[in-house]
């Protein structure tokens, strides 16, 4: 029986922060390429993932979302600008969603941390 799962902001207290590589190496705008991911859950078919990111500043123009995701911005600053060219500024207690297909571009403009419910 699964129970109610609390999400820590400092990660996972029994698998703590393990590196992560989403983001490309030229797609870091710092010296700082460091990027780590907390894992609290993931679902038996690896549909839906629940955890901690964290991740320097980069920047990312991505075609298509990969997945639908929504994210609670714990800590630093991420931009994310439309098709259309309008931005949004996500900065910490922000939580918003990307829905699957979205184009964007992503840009960590402070290291990023994040809580974040994926659903593949």
């Amino acid at each position: 029986m699964q129970k109610p799962i609390r999400l820590l902001a400092d990660g996972n207290p029994e698998t703590g922060f393990g590196p992560s590589s989403l983001v490309a190496e030229n797609d870091f705008t710092t010296d700082d390429k460091t990027e780590t991911i907390s894992s609290f859950f993931e679902s038996r078919d690896e549909k839906i993932s629940v955890g901690v990111w964290e991740c320097a500043p980069c920047r990312e123009v991505i075609e298509a979302y990969p997945v639908d995701e929504m994210m609670t911005v714990l800590s630093g600053s991420l931009t994310l600008t439309d098709a259309d060219g309008s931005a949004q500024t996500f900065t910490g207690g922000d939580t918003f969603f990307i829905a699957k297909g979205t184009p964007c571009t992503w840009e960590i403009t402070q290291t990023l941390r994040k809580f974040y419910m994926i659903a593949a």
